[in-house]
């Protein structure tokens, strides 16, 4: 994901700012899944401090509900996850941010 933030590896981007990214996911979970992640890497929510809690609602209060309503998610609804660690499903260690819908959702996931 750092080769995404940084350019080197193309992304289908849907929204950027000077911190944050967000793309369509190469392997989507629902028929719309974008992925938004920090520019600069944090391998996890662990490794957010306390000197991260604005960016942290930067992107929480700002740009994932202006990412889901572009996407026009706002009105039928949408899920926001973040998996942390191997037994919580992490597979790219680089923070990221699940946005999943277009459809109905089933809970529990998995």
């Amino acid at each position: 994901f750092c080769k995404i933030a940084g350019k080197a590896i193309p992304a289908d981007v849907v929204y950027e700012d000077d911190g944050v990214i967000a793309f369509r996911d190469i392997e989507p979970q629902a028929p719309l899944h974008i992925l938004v992640i920090p520019k600069k890497h944090y391998g996890s929510l662990l490794d957010f401090g306390a000197e991260d809690a604005a960016f942290a609602g930067h992107i929480i209060a700002e740009v994932i509900p202006q990412v889901a309503k572009k996407m026009g998610l706002d009105e039928g609804g949408f899920r926001v996850v973040t998996n942390i660690g191997e037994d919580g499903g992490q597979t790219v260690p680089h923070l990221h941010f699940h946005i999943l819908g277009g459809r109905a959702l089933q809970w529990p996931p998995g």
